[in-house]
């Protein structure tokens, strides 16, 4: 009998720890919600394996693959919960954090809160030394200085530094030896250079980037030996493998060095559970909507691919607005967040006005309805008095609900609304859908698209609740809801390949390259990133794909368009390729082009990227030929009727593959309640997703057998 192996995926998010278990061989899953605990995340992901392992009777030596992603370094940044962190910097760049950009990204606000920056005053020291723009050394660098700055940081408490000297990028001598002398005479001290975090040019960025990094790194690297450890105490042999920003995976000790790389893990996941699932449904335009307890997330898929940006802002000041956060230098799945979830709470403002989120009750103590000693009204409050959910079966029947204590929450703000209950319920889902739906028409449409030209895929726990209504409000009509939607983040790690981004500024202008020197640097870069992928897989995997790309932009500009570029080697005859290459990317973008001549490469880079798992990851597929379906009926509110109606709620791992729904209806699973508007139709694909249609136009016909039940 052949031993069954398994891929353990590990998802945290501000609500709910994620745990999903995938056979190798049978491509069945196995999928466990568990309460994330915020003060110790380690505990809360322990308990849900052990509970998933316990309950499929599954043995810890059977796993030889473990996937992680957490938002404890995204929330450390947020919270301003990192180490004690210092910066060493050239003389005369110490205020380099305070001075920023300048920027106002509220032109006309007269009392603006700019980021403010990681690091007080008092801990950003300076340093003799300087650099030319091509790297040339101007100044030496004081070694007594870089010690000196060293052991006033060290009697000070701070145990992460940031090393960002001028030019860096163009070489890295002086940050590489300032890193030996204080490891050398400080081992307990983790030092981030910025030659290796962030090697490119724009000093506010480069700088902001490394200290972030500094800033989480002696977290990140406790957290993950203790995770390695508490996993390999259960009996888990098998990898730790970390999600990064751009959708690929890493192995711990990268994870380690640079952590910044983290920062979006989740969300990535998700991006890439919403590309997979489009792809089976043979649909290449998605986006992927996931909203969880804490927030909801949406991403563009083009072409059957998420779309990579190459520099994210943490911490915004204001949410959705662009410039009001620190910009971290890193490659991430492009993406926005919303301060929405089931955990966002509601009230009443001094106007009257009702309003939801974007605070949130989290897991601790959590909505009122969990009986965890929240008292304020939330959304999972409102859905649960309009019926969506079902009190004994939430989280997969782990925990139950109490709808008492839901409307004992939503009662007040009824009463000062001056309206029932039930109506309040819906008006706070009909708020935090159109929050959504406003910042999602945004994020597309300064993308150079329109929504109704793109499905919407449901993930997260509360993508299936929402989404439906959330397309309407966007103009779209088809819907996908793929099995297991709920754990669908963590299902995304099982997919994830190895990757690895690498760039570095060169600063030429195209028509003074040296073209062999330019094809050193991709080469060098290439190698680097090969070496870690490999590393992470381990010798005599597949060959990772390599990718070149480079920032370029008309002599003259201020800012680079990020180009995709053919494959190596380059030669003189490149250069009419790139150019190509540029101008279509420009094209696309502005429409039009400047009257100027000559390009520049200001950074370029490179992605190596391989299949980490065993195989094709294969959704575990509805039963078929199951009798019945539909597990009976409940009064839910459908809007269109303005009250509480009996509708039908079905078993969603019991629909056969072509079996019709029709709207309004409920279909339940473990992790997700998906909820069908009145007027709307949907049939389960041959992949298990279910495809909906809002206005009932249906692509695909019933087989003979589910046209009775249409």
């Amino acid at each position: 009998m052949t031993t069954l192996t398994y891929s353990l995926g590990i998802d945290i998010g501000g609500t709910f720890t994620d745990v999903v278990l995938y056979c190798n061989e049978s491509g069945r899953c196995h999928a466990h919600k568990e309460l994330t605990t915020p003060h110790a995340p380690h505990r809360g992901v322990i308990a849900g394996v052990q509970h998933l392992f316990s309950r499929e009777s599954i043995a810890y030596a059977d796993v030889n693959r473990v996937v992680h992603a957490t938002t404890l370094f995204t929330n450390a940044l947020i919270e301003r919960k990192g180490a004690p962190t210092g910066l060493i910097t050239t003389a005369g760049f110490a205020d380099t954090l305070e001075i920023a950009r300048e920027n106002k990204y509220e032109l006309y606000d007269l009392h603006i809160e700019l980021p403010k920056p990681l690091l007080e005053r008092r801990t950003r020291l300076e340093v003799a030394e300087r650099l030319s723009p091509a790297g040339e050394v101007e100044t030496p660098m004081n070694e007594e200085d870089v010690l000196a700055c060293a052991r006033q940081f060290s009697e000070a408490g701070i145990k992460s530094i940031a090393i960002v000297f001028l030019h860096a990028y163009a070489n890295p001598v002086h940050e590489i030896r300032a890193r030996a002398l204080i490891a050398e005479r400080y081992p307990d001290l983790f030092v981030s250079i910025s030659s290796e975090v962030s090697p490119q040019i724009r000093e506010y960025e480069r700088t902001v980037t490394t200290v972030a990094n500094a800033y989480v790194k002696p977290l990140a690297d406790g957290y993950l030996a203790l995770m390695t450890e508490e996993l390999k105490n259960l009996g888990v042999a098998a990898p730790l493998f970390m999600m990064l920003s751009n959708g690929g995976l890493t192995h711990v000790d990268e994870a380690k060095r640079v952590p910044i790389q983290l920062l979006e893990s989740g969300p990535a996941a998700g991006a890439l559970a919403g590309a997979f699932f489009g792809e089976q449904a043979g649909i290449a335009d998605i986006l992927a909507f996931d909203m969880g307890g804490t927030t909801a997330k949406l991403a563009l898929v083009q072409s059957g691919k998420p779309v990579i940006a190459h520099r994210f802002e943490a911490s915004r000041e204001k949410r959705l607005t662009e410039g009001s956060g620190l910009p971290i230098s890193i490659s991430t799945v492009e993406l926005i967040e919303i301060g929405a979830g089931g955990g966002s709470l509601a009230r009443m403002d001094e106007l009257g006005l009702l309003k939801v989120g974007p605070e949130s009750a989290s897991s601790d103590p959590g909505p009122a309805c969990y009986g965890r000693g929240g008292q304020q009204a939330t959304v999972t409050d409102a859905n649960l008095i309009l019926g969506y959910l079902d009190p004994a079966a939430f989280a997969g029947g782990t925990m139950s609900i109490d709808a008492g204590l839901a409307e004992a929450a939503l009662q007040p703000i009824a009463d000062k609304a001056g309206m029932p209950v039930s109506e309040l319920a819906w008006g706070v889902h009909s708020i935090v859908n159109e929050n959504m739906a406003a910042a999602a028409r945004v994020h597309v449409a300064e993308r150079g698209h329109h929504a109704p030209d793109f499905s919407l895929l449901l993930t997260g726990g509360g993508g299936p609740l929402h989404g439906c209504e959330i397309a309407r409000r966007l103009g779209i009509d088809r819907v996908i809801c793929p099995p297991a939607a709920g754990v669908a983040s963590a299902l995304g790690l099982l997919m994830a390949p190895a990757r690895v981004d690498r760039m570095v500024t060169v600063a030429r202008r195209m028509s003074r390259v040296d073209w062999a020197e330019l094809e050193t640097a991709y080469a060098a870069l290439e190698a680097d990133a090969r070496r870690v992928v490999l590393e992470t897989l381990g010798q005599g995997s597949a060959e990772p794909e390599l990718r070149r790309a480079a920032d370029l932009r008309f002599v003259g500009q201020g800012f680079e368009v990020i180009t995709d570029l053919p494959a190596g080697p380059y030669d003189a005859a490149t250069e009419t390729a790139i150019r190509e290459a540029f101008v279509a990317a420009y094209l696309q973008s502005f429409g039009r082009l400047p009257p100027v001549g000559d390009i520049e490469i200001i950074n370029i880079r490179v992605a190596a990227t391989a299949a980490a798992g065993s195989g094709a990851l294969q959704a575990d597929a509805p039963t078929v030929g199951a009798a019945h379906a539909q597990a009976g009926t409940r009064k839910v509110w459908v809007d269109a009727m303005r009250s509480h109606q009996e509708v039908p709620v079905y078993r969603r791992q019991a629909l056969r593959i072509g079996q019709r729904l029709a709207g309004p209806a409920v279909v339940q699973e473990a992790s997700s309640t998906l909820v069908l508007p009145a007027g709307s139709k949907a049939f389960v694909h041959e992949t298990g997703s279910l495809l909906i249609s809002l206005s009932g136009r249906l692509e695909t016909q019933p087989t003979p057998t589910d046209a009775a039940m249409a």
